[in-house]
């Protein structure tokens, strides 16, 4: 959710912004904005829209400046408009602020501002910082970095902030708390961006920032504070992305190439982890405190949309191996019931961007009851991978497209590690399926790879579909999240209404829906349910319903009784999500793409929601 791109040095601060704000395009937005600093004025420019209308709108325009800062947003307070995008200036103009994150207090410190003679030239809750930044210094009559530190002591919230000033141009100011920020170090400029994606062109030197931090920057240094005035010391980190990771590479969209990286970003997952041949499997990111998830009487995972869906697939891993009870918890809802959390209980957080609001907040509440987190996030260096206890990277590479793709099969591959580590360290699996499921996970990214040869299939099938209005996807055991997720990935960039449920409880409630118009989607590979979803199936083909069917390869009996099959690899029932999700990922893409919608940015979303 909203993107934050800003620049210091000697170089057209403007096109290094612009460029940057079309990478941060995935994270979702409905308004654009870049201000810059020189000579006494900030020049702000900002629209409604894209950022290709923003670079449109400033055609012809002064862009001359090597300080500014830029953003896209994703509206929370005030609708999408010219007067609601950012950047902001404060009442006397003299200052300039982006925004990422929610100000909890902003109404009674408004009020306060007006009562001062203070006007509001928007409805956003960012324009009041500004604002009382500005009241602060100017009654204090002390420095912008301190008027900026005395602020966030009284306010409430999450937020990103950089802050540039017309009175001093070669000047940046940022700070964060609940909302990612990190700073490229470059010979005599510094970049600053809610995410490395726009960095990673310029420098590989970093450094996030830390909650309460504030960063004072000029060309010839970084210094950092807390917002009790003690300075911290930059912790400068080399960050390995190359820049061919966040390029299209020849695919029309991110989605479909991330899609098509599954073999390689499973194979990432588990490189250094697992050697099949030597029963090799170690984690060193739990090797702490392993022996809590050995030991625990419950493990709770706590996630949000598709990292949920991998949460409930790593269910089955853990009560099937490890025989220990799971239960898997919206983040979103974790926090607000009160929830049980015995000393003995383990939390796995997963989160592909490690900076969920949400999940965030869940894991500051288990924590202070005393709770031992563990992390599965992909992004290194993210907000929840420092505040858990341990955890595990998924390796998974940079993930542009908002709907999670690459993300959901590394995350699972990872929590299954994770579950045979602890499993076999409990001896409640047995040394022979230990190392048939070590066999079996080492070749799953070459049935991924076979997997994907139903690219063509697939799109034949979505043509005859784009123009549905509601889909059903069902399965069972470890193929019941797969629906869900299936369903997800629809709706998420189609906008078609699609619903996951299992299979057996159709005939519970959505049996109702079935009609000749109704496309049913089955996870119907061979396991230990798949006589029971054949007589499902056939429930609803006697409704007329038409039935498009995920099927391990070989099956002779769906093909005469599904419409429409797509074949997968065989592979062990566990693993199969693995597998099954692939030919439903692209299935989702190609009726997206055929109705035209925009897959990498669909509307109202953000790629990581970083607000409540």
């Amino acid at each position: 959710m909203c993107g934050i791109v800003a620049y210091l040095g000697e170089r057209n601060a403007y096109e290094i912004i612009i460029k940057g704000l079309k990478r941060l395009e995935y994270r979702g937005y409905d308004s654009a904005g870049i201000a810059l600093a020189t000579d006494n004025q900030i020049k702000l420019y900002k629209r409604q829209g894209k950022v290709s209308d923003l670079e449109t709108y400033t055609v012809g325009k002064d862009l001359t400046g090597g300080t500014g800062i830029g953003h896209t947003r994703w509206a929370t307070h005030g609708e999408p408009t010219d007067n609601n995008a950012h950047p902001h200036l404060s009442f006397d103009g003299s200052l300039s602020l982006i925004h990422n994150g929610v100000i909890e207090n902003y109404s009674s410190l408004k009020q306060e501002l007006i009562s001062k003679g203070h006007e509001f030239r928007s409805e956003t809750d960012s324009e009041v910082v500004i604002h009382f930044i500005e009241d602060i210094r100017r009654n204090n009559n002390c420095d912008l970095d301190e008027a900026v530190r005395l602020a966030l002591t009284k306010i409430v919230g999450a937020y990103a902030i950089v802050i540039i000033d017309q009175n001093d141009p070669d000047l940046l100011i940022a700070a964060r708390k609940s909302s990612p920020l990190v700073i490229g170090v470059g010979k005599g400029e510094y970049f600053i961006a809610s995410d490395a994606t726009p960095i990673i062109e310029y420098t590989k030197e970093v450094v996030y920032l830390n909650d309460h931090e504030i960063a004072v920057i000029r060309k010839d240094g970084l210094k950092l504070k807390n917002i009790e005035d003690v300075p911290t010391n930059p912790y400068i980190q080399t960050i390995d992305i190359e820049l061919e990771a966040i390029e299209k590479g020849g695919f029309k969209h991110f989605m479909l190439k991330e899609i098509f990286e599954q073999p390689k970003s499973i194979s990432d997952s588990m490189r250094g982890r697992l050697i099949a041949a030597k029963g090799h499997l170690v984690l060193g990111g739990i090797r702490e405190y392993v022996n809590k998830l050995v030991n625990a009487d419950r493990i709770i995972i706590i996630a949000c949309g598709t990292s949920w869906h991998a949460g409930l697939v790593a269910e089955y891993f853990f009560e099937e191996w490890c025989r220990v009870p799971v239960e898997v918890e919206y983040a979103s809802e974790f926090r607000y019931r009160n929830p049980v959390i015995r000393e003995s209980d383990v939390i796995i957080a997963i989160s592909q961007s490690g900076e969920t609001a949400d999940t965030l907040a869940a894991i500051e509440l288990a924590k202070s009851v005393g709770a031992i987190i563990f992390g599965v996030v992909n992004v290194v260096g993210s907000s929840i991978a420092r505040a858990t206890h341990e955890g595990a990277y998924i390796h998974a590479g940079p993930e542009i497209g908002v709907a999670s793709t690459k993300a959901f099969t590394a995350q699972v591959t990872v929590l299954s590690m994770i579950a045979l580590v602890v499993a076999y360290k409990k001896g409640t699996i047995s040394e022979t399926k230990y190392h048939e499921l070590l066999t079996e996970l080492e070749i799953i990214p070459e049935k991924v790879e076979t997997a994907l040869k139903l690219d063509q299939k697939s799109k034949i099938i979505a043509d005859r579909f784009k123009t549905a209005t509601n889909f059903l996807y069902l399965g069972r055991g470890y193929n019941f999240p797969v629906a869900l997720e299936g369903a997800l990935k629809l709706k998420e960039i189609s906008y078609i209404h699609a619903e996951g449920y299992p299979a057996a409880e159709m005939k519970h409630g959505p049996i109702a829906l079935i009609d000749e118009e109704m496309p049913v989607v089955f996870i119907a590979t061979k396991d230990s349910s798949y006589d029971k979803i054949i007589s499902n199936i056939q429930e609803v083909k006697a409704r007329k319903g038409k039935v498009i069917a995920i099927i391990s390869k070989g099956d002779v009996l769906i093909p005469k009784i599904a419409d429409y099959i797509l074949e997968v690899p065989i592979t062990h029932e566990a693993l199969m999500p693995l597998v099954s999700v692939i030919p439903l990922q692209l299935l989702s893409y190609y009726i997206a793409d055929l109705r035209g919608c925009n897959v990498d940015q669909p509307r109202n979303l953000a790629k990581s929601v970083t607000v409540e």
